[in-house]
């Protein structure tokens, strides 16, 4: 089971499953409500979760804490 957007934390790191695409991603802060500013770990680059998501969320949509 997934966990709901209000459940990330700042400086921790997630495994985002969604539309086929596995990404590895970091918290660096909260920008408003459900909103925030992350870092792809394997590409460095930094853009907000609402970018991710914003075509929706597939079939197999997950995000789930790692280490």
């Amino acid at each position: 089971m997934p966990l709901a957007l209000d459940n990330l934390r700042v400086g921790r790191r997630y495994r985002l499953v969604n539309q086929g695409e596995i990404r590895s991603i970091e918290v660096i802060t909260r920008l408003s409500g459900d909103d925030f500013k992350i870092k792809d770990l394997d590409t460095l680059e930094y853009y907000t979760i609402h970018e991710l998501l914003q075509w929706g969320k597939g079939k197999d949509y997950d995000l789930e804490e790692y280490r």
